[in-house]
């Protein structure tokens, strides 16, 4: 039966599929490659892993639990938890519209990258950096990201299990497998063990100050909540439309577990390539865009790993776009029923649709700041229009949510979510999880957000 007329997932699988599709995307391909790049490699890796035990783990089973113990999105679940939360969930709303603002604008990017890696078959190599330099400063680049928003809107309009399910079912299998092929090439090529060290040999020495140790931290911190879509009112909606018979807490191990993974692979299939072709690590949009292909032309077979990998990171977008875009809708649609109104899911697509568009052109007519067309849009000093909705987003409201999401939990209504876990299964990690929702997440949450604010402050002086 269709939930409140807005949609349920079919399976289990296809709920853990969809889940992850949301959280596997951009954030694992591209920015904890990036950011562990930046982070000092085994020094990041060591305390994203602390920070996924003690607030990641914790906060996908709430989300979950919350989401489907309300069978609402994020507004009216927090409203229905305690009224004076609500606020909570508006900010959270507002997270998917930030994040989709900018998210397809590198869907087209990497869109267009697949169709250029098709020619390669041919013998036909591009330049990367010129080409990269072409693709943000072309006005024809539009026409790559209007595709990629067309193809979100065509699935999400496919409703809960006609189109988001169906697609992730197929997508998620298919990027594991891709993405194991292509980290055994990139492990095998000679030099790759410089990567390997820089990802699992202990060191530390960019924690040895207090300033390192928080750069460290908000750098970890941020990505954690980006690659699993934490406080963006995705698992809130996703868990609304799951049936009461699963195991949530299975299901957020999974979900957890599987998202760590698939960065740990995309660390593993990008920092050994780099290491052997001596390119630097934390490189930014061109680690993607610029040092990957440049590996593909040279590297033996590159055509056929160029193609898999631009397919792989396609797969990637588009799923955590979808997932950013339901966030979103699911929340308007509750508003409506709310109302008495039908939930439209076409309508409120269209709006979801309309804002995007309106996003993406700013951050594309911006050329992620190589362009004067947008130059006027500087809010608060931010560099770039992509920066200004990265900064809102992932940046503050994610682990400013996040965070009041575990005061909430861990001290408002202590217990809320334990007959909703309860109901399906038994609740074994209930220690675990009190102790770091009250306790060990909220400092850690504090400190990110901390870390996050003070680094506006201070780039905006300077």
């Amino acid at each position: 039966m269709e939930q409140q007329n807005k949609g349920q997932f079919n399976s289990n699988f296809g709920f853990l599929m969809a889940a992850l599709g949301s959280a596997v995307g951009l954030g694992n391909l591209w920015g904890f490659p990036y950011k562990m790049g930046l982070g000092g490699g085994f020094a990041f890796l060591l305390l994203y892993a602390i920070i996924l035990i003690v607030v990641g783990y914790p906060l996908v089973l709430s989300e979950i639990a919350i989401g489907r113990k309300s069978q609402k999105a994020a507004i009216e679940a927090f409203t229905e938890i305690n009224p004076a939360f609500k606020f909570n969930g508006i900010l959270q709303t507002a997270v998917p519209f930030f994040l989709i603002a900018f998210y397809c604008t590198f869907g087209g990017y990497v869109l267009k990258y697949l169709f250029m890696s098709v020619s390669m078959f041919g013998g036909k190599q591009f330049e990367p950096g010129p080409t990269f330099d072409a693709t943000l400063a072309s006005g024809s680049s539009v026409i790559w990201v209007l595709i990629f928003l067309a193809l979100t809107v065509v699935i999400v309009l496919g409703g809960v299990s006609g189109g988001i399910e169906k697609f992730c079912k197929f997508a998620m299998p298919a990027l594991f497998v891709m993405l194991v092929i292509i980290v055994i090439r990139s492990c095998t090529l000679p030099g790759a063990g410089g990567g390997l060290s820089f990802l699992f040999k202990p060191k530390f020495e960019g924690m040895s100050s207090p300033s390192g140790f928080f750069e460290t931290l908000k750098l970890a911190g941020s990505q954690m909540f980006f690659s699993l879509s934490l406080a963006s009112g995705c698992l809130i909606a996703y868990g609304s439309y799951l049936d009461k018979k699963e195991n949530l807490e299975k299901d957020a191990i999974y979900i957890t577990i599987g998202d760590t993974a698939a960065a740990l692979l995309a660390g593993l299939a990008v920092m050994p390539a780099c290491a052997a072709y001596d390119i630097k690590f934390g490189g930014g949009p061109g680690l993607l865009f610029v040092s990957m292909p440049t590996i593909f032309n040279d590297m033996a077979g590159g055509a056929f790993f160029a193609f898999l990998f631009w397919l792989l990171v396609f797969f990637a977008c588009l799923s955590s776009s979808i997932g950013m875009m339901e966030g979103g809708i699911s929340a308007i649609l509750d508003s409506r029923i709310k109302a008495g109104k039908s939930a439209n899911r076409f309508s409120v697509t269209m709006i979801m649709a309309a804002w995007a568009l309106i996003g993406n052109m700013m951050t594309t007519l911006d050329g992620l700041g190589a362009r004067d067309t947008l130059s006027w849009f500087r809010p608060f000093g931010i560099p770039t229009v992509l920066d200004f909705w990265d900064v809102l987003a992932e940046g503050i409201l994610m682990p400013l949510t996040g965070l009041i999401i575990a005061i909430l939990i861990g001290w408002v209504v202590p217990h809320y979510i334990d007959d909703e876990v309860e109901s399906s299964s038994a609740f074994k990690t209930k220690g675990i999880f009190n102790f770091c929702i009250k306790w060990l997440g909220p400092i850690f949450m504090a400190l990110i957000v901390y870390g996050q604010i003070y680094s506006i402050v201070v780039n905006r002086a300077l």
